[in-house]
């Protein structure tokens, strides 16, 4: 064997090597998420979409059914394996989905860099905040991130293919059905295929690919897949479409400085400011490049994602981990970049400064969550919102305990609405009073009126207020009495988070009150 045969054979060994650490960086990132995912109480919007897979339809109000459809695929095997309800039933899929977003984007690295590049994106998601703590949560971020991660693999595939080639079609169609599985996860992957669109059409060496069949069947496969979503709309007034354009793009509110500075502190946060600063220069050396279409191509999916919500926030608040999916080429770019590089160089340093400070913020999360460590009050702390549901519930049980069979169960949020579904013994439908506020998929389910009997009881629990609660007043002349009851704080510890009161409302009389009226 000849020196540059055995150069080339340990070259080889070295990258499986790489990779082979890439897979299990990312295995133990997940098995390290499943174990936080079993000990954190659920989140009211995780209880919201855990009642969801109670109903599985082609959409919801909010948000395409991927989620939900995983929640249900988690809580049936864990009541198959006699384990029953618990947060991790709920979680285990979506977990699994973030796992395999971890795992598509360190293919993507290793498609551009090699095994080298595998490793550092996948230390890169296993410790950033985004992934280190959002993807513990069942969240519709979950499939998004996993479906966007595939699609993007395979388009570079395709991209990677000779024109009109085998190759590229099956890459194409296979890209189809990630991005339609995508469609169903959130609507905001939509940036996806408009992104990739834009990269073809303002680079001169990606137009041929306009002239062979592959994109046109990929959309018809994502289109096909996405149907079941299309239909669920068209058949609900396309109420969830509606929700979402007026939730990203209605009128401005506020200070739109202040929404983009707001935007900017998410993104540092969720993946620390040195990978942030890093991907981002990494994305512009991808837009510049003249020789790489692959590149050029997710600089600019990248870019789509973080364009967009960056003049969405000049119009409405916008959520951190919305731009989510742009990290997955924007990580991927950089490990590419800087695998090559040696340990000594700028670069290198850099890198291995932002794994370090976004691990200890990552760690620190992860305490905060089971012992609280940081000096936040408990109303002011995003991850106290998990937590005291169970111990207000039991106030909410206590009462319906007292009145009778015939008792039903509610709340003016759907946040609330939800918890007390979960943390009842039975698991009771639950009613969500929305005479006012922000409009839910409670909503679309049959309200109070059209299930309950005359003579039926209602227990509520409502914001802790001075006097009698202006929902239980608009009711009180839907029921012949009202009682005002215990009051159930939410305790994080001895801290309190929030308080709500219980009212029962006895004896149902008939009617309801119109949304918005007095």
């Amino acid at each position: 064997m000849s020196d540059a045969e055995a150069a080339t054979v340990s070259s080889g060994d070295v990258d499986r090597r790489l990779w082979q650490q890439a897979l299990l960086i990312t295995f133990g990132a997940v098995l390290l998420r499943l174990i936080f995912a079993a000990l954190l109480p659920l989140f009211p919007d995780e209880t919201y979409y855990w009642d969801w897979s109670r109903h599985l339809a082609g959409g919801y109000f909010d948000h395409p059914p991927a989620i939900a459809v995983l929640i249900r695929a988690g809580t049936w095997l864990f009541a198959s394996l006699g384990l029953g309800l618990s947060p991790l039933a709920v979680r285990f899929f979506p977990v699994l989905a973030g796992g395999l977003a971890s795992l598509g984007a360190t293919l993507i690295a290793r498609r551009l860099g090699g095994g080298a590049a595998a490793r550092i994106a996948a230390v890169a998601f296993a410790v950033m905040p985004l992934a280190a703590s959002g993807l513990v949560l069942a969240t519709p971020d979950a499939p998004l991130l996993a479906a966007a991660a595939f699609a993007m693999y395979n388009v570079i595939g395709a991209l990677d293919a000779p024109v009109g080639s085998r190759e590229s079609l099956q890459r194409w169609l296979t890209a189809g059905l990630f991005l339609g599985l995508a469609f169903s996860s959130k609507y905001t992957s939509i940036l996806l295929p408009v992104s990739l669109l834009v990269a073809i059409l303002v680079r001169p060496t990606l137009r041929a690919r306009l002239r062979e069949p592959g994109p046109y069947l990929a959309c018809i496969v994502a289109t096909v897949v996405f149907v079941p979503v299309l239909h669920w709309n068209a058949t609900h007034d396309w109420i969830s479409f509606r929700f979402q354009l007026q939730h990203g793009l209605g009128a401005p509110n506020g200070s739109a400085i202040k929404r983009e500075l707001d935007l900017l502190g998410g993104q540092l946060a969720l993946v620390s400011p040195i990978l942030f600063a890093l991907a981002a220069w990494s994305v512009w050396r991808a837009l510049r490049s003249a020789s790489s279409d692959v590149r050029f191509t997710l600089g600019v999916i990248a870019t789509g994602s973080w364009a967009f919500f960056a003049y969405s926030a000049l119009r409405r608040p916008v959520e951190a981990n919305w731009p989510a999916p742009s990290y997955i080429p924007a990580i991927a770019l950089l490990a590419a970049g800087i695998g090559m590089a040696k340990n000594e160089s700028p670069t290198r340093r850099w890198l291995n400064a932002g794994v370090a400070l976004a691990a200890a913020m990552s760690a620190v999360i992860y305490v905060h969550s089971l012992v609280p460590l940081l000096p936040l009050p408990a109303r002011r702390d995003p991850i106290a919102r998990s937590a005291g549901w169970a111990r207000m519930t039991a106030h909410v049980r206590k009462a319906r305990h007292a009145l009778g069979p015939r008792t039903w169960v509610g709340a003016d949020r759907y946040q609330d609405v939800s918890e007390l579904a979960y943390h009842l013994p039975d698991h009771p439908p639950t009613f969500c009073v929305c005479l006012s506020g922000r409009h839910n998929q409670y909503e679309l389910w049959p309200a109070f009126p059209l299930v309950a009997r005359l003579d039926d009881d209602l227990v509520l629990a409502l914001d802790e207020t001075v006097g009698t609660h202006d929902m239980a007043a608009r009711l009180a002349p839907h029921f012949a009495r009202v009682l005002r009851g215990d009051a159930a704080p939410l305790l994080r510890g001895a801290d309190t988070v929030s308080v709500r009161r219980i009212w029962i409302l006895e004896g149902y009389r008939g009617g309801w009150p119109v949304r918005g009226g007095r």
